[in-house]
């Protein structure tokens, strides 16, 4: 299973662009709104150098790394939860992936018009996070007005509770907040109710502002949730060789690429790590969420792996690479047998071993 990341943002802020780049797949990116009508889904390949590493030690035939789907939205307007524009239909659509990349435009280019006139990052932002806000705020009193007829003579605590917290989302809504700037405030009952609600702003967001390219080499202090990125240079390194790549990056300063930077940055914003299979056959990279445990991880290779867990065959990358490969990690004492209550962290070499 993979994650999908929703691009969303103005339209003309270079979403298309970004994702034609990320994702090397042709999509129309025309000079107008609305170009995007269904959304383009690409699968992008994870880079991580540890793969090779694992794959040279063990002869693998083959490596297989780990992907996260990018979901090309198309642009939103002011009161497009009233359905302005195609908003309705995209509202939808974002309803659906893990998380939002908000693309905000920050380039200058008088070819390229601006839906608003003119370029302000910061109002940018504040038209598409309020037309989410607005859209949920009217599925919540939706819920809200439901819940509250079916709790009439009754004395149920499910309900109450939820009742509760519908009143409560109404209130941070109705502030124009986001509901996931509240999420230390919700138990673990709450959350749930909140995911079966499948709230556009209970979901992570990370900005990415699409920037000249020699803004690319200034120092950055963006916020944690917050990248720069030149969509347009993404656009032309796509099209070189590996080496031409790199070459081009070297010369001008920048120390990575928009995907490298997007990617690391969309594994933290969903809390998720990498853990590893290698073998002959083949050294594969696996993602799960920060906190899973072994049967857990085990149940992404196969549900029969979760459901007849007995342990997992354990090895951090570093002492695996130091020893070799499983037989050395053995003889070094690195090998450990792990059950199920282990939690997986991040580099984890495993095997597991498990009942039919």
């Amino acid at each position: 299973m993979s994650f999908q990341i929703g691009i969303v943002g103005l339209p003309n802020v270079g979403k298309s662009t970004l994702f034609k780049a990320l994702t090397r797949n042709e999509v129309d990116a025309q000079n107008f709104p609305f170009c995007t009508i269904d959304p383009n889904v690409g699968v992008v390949e994870v880079p991580d150098d540890r793969l090779q590493k694992l794959s040279d030690i063990s002869k693998s035939e083959k490596i297989i790394p780990t992907v996260i789907e990018f979901v090309d939205i198309a642009g939103l307007v002011k009161n497009a939860h009233k359905g302005e524009g195609l908003g309705n239909k995209f509202l939808s659509h974002i309803r659906e992936v893990d998380a939002i990349l908000e693309v905000v435009r920050d380039f200058h280019d008088d070819n390229i018009i601006h839906v608003e006139g003119k370029i302000d990052p910061e109002s940018d932002k504040e038209t598409i996070n309020l037309e989410l806000v607005f859209a949920d705020h009217e599925t919540v009193k939706k819920r809200l007005e439901k819940t509250t007829r079916d709790m009439k003579g009754k004395a149920d605590k499910k309900l109450e509770k939820e009742l509760t917290l519908l009143k409560k989302l109404d209130q941070i809504l109705e502030n124009g907040e986001w509901v996931s700037s509240h999420n230390t405030e919700y138990d673990d009952e709450e959350k749930l109710i909140i995911k079966e609600l499948n709230l556009m702003t209970s979901k992570p967001l990370l900005y990415a502002y699409n920037v000249d390219e020699n803004e690319l080499t200034k120092e950055d202090n963006s916020p944690d949730n917050t990248i720069k990125i030149c969509a347009k240079l993404e656009a032309e390194l796509a099209e070189m060789s590996e080496e031409e790549m790199r070459e081009y990056l070297a010369d001008s300063g920048i120390q990575q690429t928009g995907l490298d930077k997007l990617i690391t940055a969309s594994y933290s914003l969903l809390n998720l790590i990498t853990y590893f299979t290698t073998g002959e056959k083949e050294t594969r990279a696996w993602t799960i969420t920060n906190g899973d445990k072994a049967p857990v991880a085990a149940g992404k290779i196969h549900t029969d792996f979760e459901r007849g867990f007995i342990k997992a065959e354990t090895v951090a990358y570093d002492d695996f690479v130091k020893a070799g490969g499983w037989s050395g990690a053995r003889d070094a004492g690195t090998l450990r047998q792990e059950g199920k209550d282990y939690v997986v962290q991040d580099g984890d070499v495993m095997m597991f071993k498990f009942n039919v």
